[in-house]
């Protein structure tokens, strides 16, 4: 009778059965609703083209059930069926969110599963036409080519989440160690430039070859060889995601 007179301990005690019952309840009820999950899953995965080489485990890292099911088997399958499995299973009524057990993708029912490969195409198609400029002998891009650098940012904002790599290649003229400097610095302002117009700075590589790779059928010395690359090599598409729900690798 003694500890319940202090307001502050009863209190406590209170909280502690409070947590005790709902863990409880938690673990006793779970279960029942993950069970119909998981015996849709099955039939959703073969229907998108898994068959049953691939299977749903709705468990948490930790083992415990979850409404987050970890997808297995797929390692011989091409992404457009990878992305058509996982969009089934988030499909699924109580579905939270779908990963695959290498963390190479987070898929919701209403999140659109994007190909990298539109990203860079789109970018590959403004720069066959015209080429990121800049100023002799410097890494300042050419006033001229800004508005292209806008153009690119938005060929590649929906693939925000990729990791994107950026390249400079020089021609041979000059010395090479001059040209592998001046290829990287050159790929630096352009990953600063999209910096600036919102691409997300962790997902920019930047590198130089200087002109150890000329285009195809050009001579190296060709001043043509001068130019900035783009590889779109990876993408989970970013979305608000709650801290219950599985990331990205």
């Amino acid at each position: 009778m003694q500890i319940l007179r202090s307001p502050r301990l009863a209190l406590a005690i209170g909280a502690f059965v409070c947590a005790m019952i709902a863990i409880v309840g938690a673990r006793l009820t779970t279960p029942a609703l993950i069970a119909p999950m998981a015996a849709l899953a099955p039939a959703a995965i073969a229907q998108a083209g898994g068959g049953s080489q691939v299977t749903a485990r709705f468990i948490s890292p930790t083992g415990s059930p979850s409404r987050h099911p970890i997808l297995s088997g797929a390692e011989q399958l091409d992404e457009p069926v990878r992305a058509q499995i996982a969009r089934a299973v988030a499909a699924i009524p109580g579905v939270a969110g779908v990963r695959w057990s290498d963390g190479d993708m987070l898929a919701e029912a209403d999140v659109p599963i994007i190909n990298p490969m539109h990203c860079q195409e789109d970018v590959q198609a403004l720069l066959r036409a015209r080429t990121i400029r800049f100023e002799e002998s410097s890494a300042r891009i050419d006033a001229a080519s800004l508005s292209l650098i806008d153009e690119v940012a938005a060929a590649l904002s929906p693939c925000l989440g990729a990791i994107i790599a950026i390249t400079g290649h020089t021609d041979s003229s000059g010395p090479e160690p001059g040209n592998l400097a001046l290829s990287r610095e050159r790929a630096d302002a352009v990953r600063a430039a999209l910096i600036d117009r919102a691409i997300p700075a962790d997902g920019l590589r930047a590198s130089g070859m200087g002109s150890a790779r000329p285009v195809e059928g050009l001579d190296a010395a060709d001043p043509a060889n001068r130019r900035i690359e783009f590889a779109v090599l990876a993408t989970d598409p970013i979305t608000p995601t709650p801290v219950d729900k599985p990331g990205p690798r």
